[in-house]
């Protein structure tokens, strides 16, 4: 039971960490709101070396307090959005098996842009936002892979670690 604790508070820790450096990096692509999710490659790997509810609330965890001390409210409700609807997606598909990490990864990077879309959506109040889809999905392809890559090398080198 210690080390799923102190397991769970290193993953969150690394997962703040990953984001407190995304807000430092000047990336933008003139695309707002892309990003390269550096956080979600903890989420990822949790998927993998954690109990499905345990990686849930290091989702909910890490958005929330990410939010707190790097963004605000709004990119506390779009970064929830959109990180449970891609942790869900993600862990279906792993659950149905045939998929690699890079191709769970993939789906997830898509997906999170899909729930953030949708919450825009109904913050708007309007469908005019869907034109914004093909961009968002053509940057979750490529965040996803990259992101999958990285997952997948860290995978390997942590076959130590299970809780």
């Amino acid at each position: 039971m210690k080390s799923r604790v102190a397991y769970f508070g290193v993953f969150t820790a690394l997962a703040l960490i990953f984001s407190y450096v995304e807000s430092l990096i000047p990336f933008q692509m003139g695309i707002p709101g892309v990003k390269l999710g550096l956080a979600n490659l903890i989420i990822v790997v949790a998927l993998y070396k954690m109990d499905l509810r345990e990686t849930y609330l290091l989702s909910v965890t890490r958005v929330v307090l990410s939010g707190f001390l790097f963004g605000n409210y709004f990119s506390i409700i779009y970064s929830l959005a959109g990180g449970l609807l891609s942790l869900t997606v993600m862990a279906c598909l792993k659950k149905r098996g045939g998929f690699s990490v890079m191709g769970i990864s993939v789906a997830g990077g898509v997906f999170h842009n899909v729930g953030q879309l949708v919450v825009a959506m109904l913050v708007v109040e309007t469908y005019s936002v869907m034109y914004y889809l093909p961009v968002l999905l053509i940057a979750g392809l490529v965040t996803g892979f990259l992101i999958g890559l990285v997952s997948n090398e860290m995978i390997k080198r942590l076959v130590n670690i299970q809780m």
